[in-house]
């Protein structure tokens, strides 16, 4: 029998917290915002035929920056299962409804963090990127000679809204960053930072460090930054230049990294000793949105068609013309057979960048008797990049 899958009341929520905590090994206790009503937030439970709760969802309201625009995306958190009815394709029913829900609200792309990719690559997702942190000993890192006309201050809570906008300015830039608006993002975060570092250039905030102190102050101690952020060369080495403050009673310091930025450029790359890296996969809800909602490289022009397979997502099959051009994308649909077919794993890996049609027809997740290398258009732009594990 094909289970019941529907939003869960406020009296399911601590049933389904239990169940994501028998699967994850969470907490004995719920955080607040797990068992009460989040704006944006939609929890689905999947129910048999006795009415029993026997999985669940989280779909989250993220959108992600891409090309300079704000594209509408369903993030997947918290699937879990009863052990009882694992095995029997309930996983991939929850990932259905949440497409169709997705698509309804307008949502054009979904990402998420797998625990097993082979679950979520038969349901189309595809390994889009890696969320990537290094650790550095921080004696090894510099510290400024000057202060590059930086003025350093600490912050507190009330100044969580201008470093949300200062992550803007730098996430607007770049592809696959998430605005970090709506949903859990506009929730006061369930632990404060141990301490938190501005700088400013003229009077305007450049860059924000936030980070956890950690126990101790032996061998073992380790700084974990949550935010460090910049975008000046100066603001990146004097916040750097403050981490390496540090040094005498944290020997680790654990940094997020995002490719290309000023901080990167300042960090003794060559120095991690354990970088840190957990996949994340995205997939189209609606291949049409998801084309014509982000910006495309200004400089980029061409044309290409296809066809595409989705099993899970039927109106996203079918075949397709893609046409770029100044900074726009759109899809429509083509008659006949087109020389090229793409699987929606495809899709995904090129929307994301930093790939190839041949290198994803050699994958096997592209085909058909004309040049692979025609679906290039569709990788046009810097490879997507997150920030935000969820």
């Amino acid at each position: 029998m094909t289970p019941v899958v529907r939003e869960l009341t406020r009296d399911e929520l601590v049933p389904a917290w239990e169940m994501g905590r028998l699967a994850f090994g969470g907490a004995a206790e719920p955080p607040p915002q797990a068992v009460r009503a989040v704006p944006g937030v939609s929890r689905l439970g999947a129910f048999d035929e006795r009415g029993r709760l026997v999985g669940k969802i989280v779909e989250l309201p993220h959108e992600h920056w891409w090309g300079g625009r704000r594209v509408p995306a369903a993030g997947v958190s918290g699937v879990a299962v009863a052990p009882e009815s694992r095995g029997g394709g309930l996983t991939r029913v929850l990932l259905g409804a949440v497409l169709a829900q997705a698509r309804d609200r307008g949502a054009a792309v979904s990402t998420l963090y797998p625990t097993v990719s082979a679950v979520y690559r038969s349901a189309g997702w595809e390994v889009g990127g890696m969320l990537r942190s290094a650790d550095l000993d921080t004696a090894s890192l510099p510290r400024p000679r000057d202060d590059d006309g930086v003025t350093l201050r600490p912050g507190d809570a009330d100044d969580s809204p201008a470093v949300t906008d200062l992550y803007e300015r730098l996430a607007r830039e770049r592809d696959g960053l998430l605005t970090r608006r709506g949903g859990f993002f506009d929730e006061p975060p369930l632990q404060a930072p141990d301490a938190v570092s501005l700088a400013y250039e003229d009077g305007v905030l450049t860059g924000a460090l936030v980070l956890d102190r950690g126990r101790g102050y032996g061998p073992d101690a380790r700084l974990d930054v949550r935010q460090l952020l910049a975008v000046t060369p100066a603001a990146a080495r004097s916040l750097v230049g403050v981490l390496a403050g540090w040094r005498t009673v944290a020997r680790t310091v654990r940094v997020p990294l995002l490719a290309g930025d000023a901080v990167s450029a300042v960090l003794p790359l060559e120095r991690v000793t354990d970088p840190g890296t957990t996949a994340w996969m995205l997939r189209p809800v609606d291949v049409v949105r998801a084309v014509e909602a982000r910006g495309w490289p200004a400089h980029v022009r061409g044309r290409v068609t296809f066809r595409l397979t989705d099993a899970l997502a039927p109106w996203n099959a079918g075949s397709w013309e893609l046409e770029i051009s100044g900074g726009e994308g759109t899809l429509v649909p083509t008659r006949g057979e087109p020389d090229l077919v793409l699987d929606v794993r495809g899709f995904a890996v090129l929307y994301c960048g930093g790939t190839t049609g041949r290198a994803v027809a050699q994958a096997g997740l592209a085909g058909g008797p004309g040049d692979p290398a025609a679906l290039d258009l569709l990788a046009a732009g810097p490879a997507a990049q997150l920030l935000d594990y969820f």
